[in-house]
């Protein structure tokens, strides 16, 4: 069943969709079926997310800012407009070295 707030047929400009929390990482579901979503992710500089797993197949889509994300114990830099896939089950934590946005597709094996 699909979840969402969203009204299908508008056009959304994402980034306002999620704010930036000086206290917290925010997060917005934009949609979620059993077979995965879009979520977004709001980081304040210097918030973090630490080391977890997701049981899905995941796209890390920066809209807005600059993260260091941590794959298998390598950091990658993403700038806005830069995304990369990362498997299922993989141990990644996230820091922002901005203020940051990024939208997360994942699709579940």
């Amino acid at each position: 069943m699909l979840e969402t707030h969203i009204k299908f047929g508008e056009v959304h400009n994402l980034s306002y969709h999620v704010g930036i929390d000086a206290e917290r990482v925010s997060f917005q579901n934009i949609f979620s079926t059993s077979n995965g979503g879009v979520s977004l992710v709001g980081f304040k500089a210097g918030q973090r997310l630490d080391t977890h797993t997701a049981p899905a197949e995941v796209m890390v889509n920066v809209l807005e800012g600059e993260i260091d994300f941590f794959m298998h114990d390598k950091p990658y830099t993403l700038h806005a407009g830069e995304f990369l896939l990362m498997g299922a089950d993989v141990a990644h934590s996230v820091y922002a070295k901005t203020d940051a946005k990024v939208m997360l597709v994942k699709v579940k094996p």
